[in-house]
């Protein structure tokens, strides 16, 4: 009886044994890589559009080199033309202000030579001014002449720094993904009132 019960035993772990199926070995291809393992795109109709920078179409440095050797070309070369008018205006009117003034300093100067060098330097003038007054208004003139030179100075300078900035915001109004807006703002902090004011937004 132990006998058979051995044998049947042995029987069986023999058939277990056999049974077992022993899975083929993996070859692994060391020469591929992960890239080999993402499938590639058809990118044969994909458009690719070049996209001109906004900010190349107008370059401050050279509207203020334009402004700087012809006053106006700066508002020119930014496409301001109604500019024009305006820094042309201003130039005539300081030249004329400064002509009017120097007219009246040279007039002026004129008669208090002319009497001093007459026979009765304490008379007056053809226009029946005293030296006191002649010399009070050649300072006066002489003073207004000099201002008005100094302001067409500054009215060169400020049209060289109005095309020069003017480029700048030229990005603003080209370049439809930035945005300005001046918007009201409404907040109320913690335990106090509302308080309301005016935000500037920019979007990119």
């Amino acid at each position: 009886m132990k006998t058979g019960l051995l044998l049947f035993f042995l029987v069986c772990s023999f058939f277990t044994g056999f049974a077992q199926i022993t899975p083929p070995a993996v070859t692994v291809d060391t020469l591929r890589t992960q890239d080999d393992l993402i499938p590639e795109k058809d990118t044969s109709n994909v458009q690719v559009k070049e996209i001109q920078s906004y900010a190349t179409r107008f370059v401050p440095r050279k509207a203020s080199l334009y402004a700087a050797i012809l006053p106006g070309m700066g508002q020119v070369y930014n496409r301001d033309y109604w500019k024009l008018p305006l820094v042309y205006g201003g130039f005539v009117g300081l030249a004329l202000a400064i002509d009017f003034y120097d007219d009246q300093y040279r007039e002026a100067r004129s008669e208090l030579f002319a009497l001093l060098e007459s026979d009765d330097p304490n008379g007056v003038s053809p226009r029946n001014l005293t030296q006191d007054q002649l010399r009070s208004i050649i300072d006066d003139t002489r003073r207004e002449r000099d201002f008005y030179m100094v302001m067409t100075a500054v009215f060169y300078f400020l049209q060289i720094a109005e095309a020069h900035i003017s480029a700048h915001l030229k990005e603003f109004k080209l370049n439809p993904d930035l945005r300005v807006k001046i918007e009201p703002s409404f907040e109320q902090p913690q335990f106090e009132n509302y308080r309301a004011g005016l935000s500037i937004k920019l979007k990119f």
